[in-house]
């Protein structure tokens, strides 16, 4: 069986990767990875390379990413990423029996929507899922609406899709894939990671990432002064920030943050940990802070409690271990006042199903053998 895996940036293929494993030791699959979007862009840390060194080929690249952040260069980058891949599955359509897209991006949304004029089998995963603070709520239904098979993570999200396609065919509740990860990934020691990246995760460590509202884009400087405060007024820890994505406004938070933190000793700012290292520091720090899915669907299985800030991830389902704080500096300071760091939480992960990849090669074989 023939399978397309459509990439575009470091966060998707760390969700991708156990299925990625899979599919590549499964002699009944012929897997080609197409790689677009922030995997490609310097500035955002050339991520392709992040997939060559997991032991894959990059089977075609496609450039289309606009370096300026505005909601007219994003528009402008789906525009052209569409065209791109007009192209691009004008040519190679013939060679995949199923493609596989993930979440809600706008380059992902701009790539599945050109492959619709070709009857592009694409398969969706994580659809269903609602987040009212980012655009990309209605990039991930568009796409769920544009593809014929759907892998979701909750018996709710199933649901959704169900009312988003008004069908209940092909439709799998398989689990987050992302936490298949965690069964086979060698994590570091606090040494290792010491070593790596010159950072002491034995020290009371907080995780940060902090990525724009696209709906109310007006608000992120705002926003960001805020989570700025909360860090300048709690020197006791030291904080490991991951940058923002490409999303509108997301320069602007970068900027921020490299002005005012960058030469504190006790903040590190970090382009890209890669999936161990990041898995690594969420295992030994004392909580997350940010709006970041990973909080929402990853942190449970870790223990860790998590500060949730805003509405990026309004709308989507979340364990006791989240607590949705507004962004502003008193309410996240009181937060963190009462959170006890030393105290883990134990009420297991909403959205764990056992071997999630097994569950989706089973149903490809199954998709497959239907059509003969």
């Amino acid at each position: 069986m023939r399978i397309g895996v459509l990439t575009s940036s470091r966060a998707d293929f760390g969700i991708y990767l156990p299925l990625l494993k899979a599919l590549k030791s499964d002699v009944f699959f012929e897997l080609k990875i197409i790689v677009f979007g922030t995997h490609l862009s310097s500035f955002h840390g050339e991520t392709v390379n992040q997939i060559i060194n997991e032991g894959f080929e990059v089977n075609f690249r496609i450039e289309s990413l606009l370096l300026n952040d505005s909601a007219e260069s994003i528009s402008t980058a789906i525009g052209l990423t569409t065209i791109k891949f007009g192209n691009f599955w004008e040519t190679h359509r013939s060679e995949f029996d199923l493609v596989f897209c993930l979440g809600d991006r706008y380059e992902m949304f701009a790539a599945v929507t050109a492959g619709i004029a070709f009857n592009i089998p694409f398969a969706h995963l994580h659809g269903g899922e609602t987040t009212l603070g980012a655009i990309d709520n209605v990039f991930r239904h568009a796409i769920t609406l544009a593809s014929k098979y759907h892998f979701v993570s909750t018996e709710a999200y199933a649901q959704r899709v169900k009312e988003v396609t008004g069908s209940n065919e092909n439709i799998y509740y398989v689990g987050a894939l992302s936490l298949d990860n965690l069964k086979g990934l060698n994590l570091l020691t606090i040494e290792q990671f010491r070593e790596k990246w010159n950072i002491d995760l034995s020290n009371k460590t907080v995780l940060v990432t902090f990525h724009p509202e696209t709906i109310m884009a007006e608000e992120n400087i705002h926003h960001t002064e805020q989570l700025v405060k909360v860090i300048l007024e709690h020197p006791d820890f030291q904080y490991l920030i991951t940058m923002p994505n490409a999303d509108t406004s997301g320069n602007a938070i970068r900027k921020i943050l490299e002005n005012k933190l960058s030469a504190l000793e006790y903040v590190y700012l970090i382009e890209n940990l890669g999936s161990q290292s990041y898995f690594t520091a969420m295992k030994y720090c004392s909580f997350l802070l940010g709006n970041t899915s990973s909080g929402i669907i990853e942190a449970a299985s870790f223990g860790k409690y998590v500060i949730n800030l805003g509405d990026r991830q309004k709308g989507r389902a979340s364990g006791g271990n989240v607590i949705h704080v507004p962004i502003d500096h008193l309410a996240i300071r009181n937060v963190i006042n009462t959170l006890s760091i030393d105290t883990s939480f134990k009420g297991g992960n909403i959205y764990f199903k056992d071997n999630t990849a097994e569950q989706i090669i089973e149903k490809l074989k199954q998709i497959e053998y239907y059509a003969r």
